[in-house]
C-alpha cells in the first residue's frame, strides 16, 4: 500500500469530502465512469453510516498493488457505539434509521471484498476492496 489519504468524518459536508477523494484516486488509477460511481456510492454510504451511528469517525482511501493486480481499498473506521448484530445489519432491507436499508449489504455488493469488524463500545472498521479490471 503506497499512498494514503484520510477524510474525518465529522459533519454532512466531510460524506461529499470523502466521495470526491474516493472519485479522484478511482479517476486517478484509470477505474472507468461505472467503477467510479460504484466506488463513491460505498464511500457516502459508509461516511454516512459514521456520521449518523458513531457521530465521528474516518473514511481512508488506500492505492493497492498486489502480484498483477491494482485497486483501492476504502476504510472506514470509527469510535462509535458498535454493531451488536453484525449478520442482522448485513440482511437486505435492515434499517435502523428508516433509510433504504441498502446499506451495508449495498456497499458490500458494490465492491469486490468486504470485511466488518465491530466490537460493541468500542467502534467499528469496515474495509472494502475493489480492484480494476
Amino acid at each position: 500500500m503506497e499512498f494514503q489519504s484520510c477524510v474525518k468524518i465529522v459533519t454532512e459536508w466531510d460524506i461529499v469530502a470523502a466521495r470526491q477523494l474516493g472519485r479522484n484516486v478511482s479517476k486517478e488509477l484509470g477505474f472507468g465512469t461505472v467503477d467510479q460511481a460504484r466506488i463513491t456510492t460505498a464511500i457516502s454510504e459508509l461516511a454516512r453510516n459514521i456520521y449518523l451511528y458513531a457521530g465521528k469517525g474516518e473514511i481512508c482511501i488506500e492505492k493497492l498493488h498486489r502480484v498483477g493486480k491494482r485497486g483501492l481499498i476504502v476504510i472506514a473506521s470509527d469510535k462509535g457505539p458498535g454493531i451488536s448484530d453484525i449478520r442482522k445489519v448485513m440482511e437486505d432491507g435492515y434499517s435502523t434509521s428508516g433509510g433504504l436499508g441498502a446499506g451495508l449489504p449495498g456497499v458490500k455488493r458494490l465492491m469486490d471484498e468486504f470485511d466488518i469488524e465491530s466490537t460493541v463500545g468500542e467502534g467499528t472498521e469496515i474495509k472494502a476492496i475493489k480492484w480494476l479490471r
